[in-house]
């Protein structure tokens, strides 16, 4: 490992920061609950709101954002006969597909090509 673009001090390093942020988004956390109940009871539970000292001025924004309930509205559809207005999603159904190839039904290489695999990276420093 001598030749090794990493260092004990990176790592070190590394560890406090992963410590710091831990400790800081907690922090931040907890100022910002704070000052949700603040505007909540000046401004409103969902109203943007402003606070201004000269130096600092702190704005909470609100985003609305709406999605139909998927079962409400389906079954609201059907009772309206607006069945054009329901989405059929077509999906491959994974626990069947591995059940067929159990059975013998299908061989995986039948669906060679199919499936996609997605990785993803973590890195974690822990204290020895």
């Amino acid at each position: 490992m001598s030749d090794s673009p990493i260092t004990q001090q990176m790592v070190e390093r590394y560890f406090e920061l992963s410590n710091a942020k831990k400790e800081i988004e907690t922090e931040m956390n907890q100022l910002k609950r704070i000052f949700h109940t603040y505007f909540d009871s000046e401004v409103g539970a969902n109203a943007k709101g402003e606070w201004n000292n000269g130096k600092y001025k702190l704005l909470r924004q609100v985003r609305k954002s709406e999605k139909f309930n998927n079962q409400e509205t389906i079954q609201r559809l059907e009772e309206l006969s607006m069945t054009d207005l329901i989405k059929t999603e077509k999906k491959p159904d994974k626990e069947k597909i591995e059940a067929a190839i159990n059975l013998g039904l299908i061989k995986e290489k039948d669906l060679e090509g199919c499936k996609i695999t997605n990785y993803s990276k973590a890195i974690s420093v822990k204290e020895v």
